[in-house]
């Protein structure tokens, strides 16, 4: 338990720090914006009861909001993302379910389920965000755009960061 603990809090203060400190400073033409931090949420062990996933992702989000100097988006996405993870988890829940003692890390539940587990939910996180960030419609066809490739630059670096940290079993 106190491992489970320890692990997820070290991964919340690395990422955390990777993203304020070297992706936020990152600007590719308006266009790029790659993120790092959902992979918190996405990496939270599968029994972790869903009020702490939505208190965790709201604090998580709200530290983002300070220091990229924006009113809430980060916050408001990481929550959706905690809210819909579990739908994520059945869309792509193996064949005999998942085993008490597993965890959402690409070492234990391949690469295969990782890529479609992660892309799917920075997809949907990214959506939230990046229409928040635009408050209309008028401009979708940029918007999507924006959202296709950050997802894609997102999901690279979180499936980087899991072949760089996360140990075979």
């Amino acid at each position: 338990m106190n491992n489970v603990i320890f692990v997820n809090a070290t991964r919340f203060l690395v990422l955390l720090l990777i993203q304020i400190l070297v992706l936020n400073e990152i600007e590719l033409h308006n266009f790029v914006y790659p993120f790092i931090y959902p992979l918190i949420i996405l990496l939270l062990p599968f029994e972790t009861p869903r009020w702490l996933e939505m208190v965790l992702a709201f604090f998580l989000g709200l530290l983002i909001d300070i220091y990229a100097n924006t009113i809430g988006f980060h916050a408001a996405a990481s929550v959706w993302l905690a809210f819909i993870r579990r739908g994520i988890m059945q869309l792509n829940a193996p064949a005999g379910g998942y085993e008490p003692e597993q965890k959402p890390v690409m070492a234990i539940m391949g690469f295969n389920w990782s890529i479609i587990y992660i892309g799917l939910g920075v997809l949907l996180h990214h959506l939230v965000l990046f229409f928040i960030e635009a408050s209309s419609f008028e401009y979708v066809l940029s918007t999507l755009a924006k959202i296709g490739v950050s997802t894609l630059v997102s999901v690279f670096l979180m499936m980087l960061y899991q072949f760089i940290t996360v140990p075979k079993q």
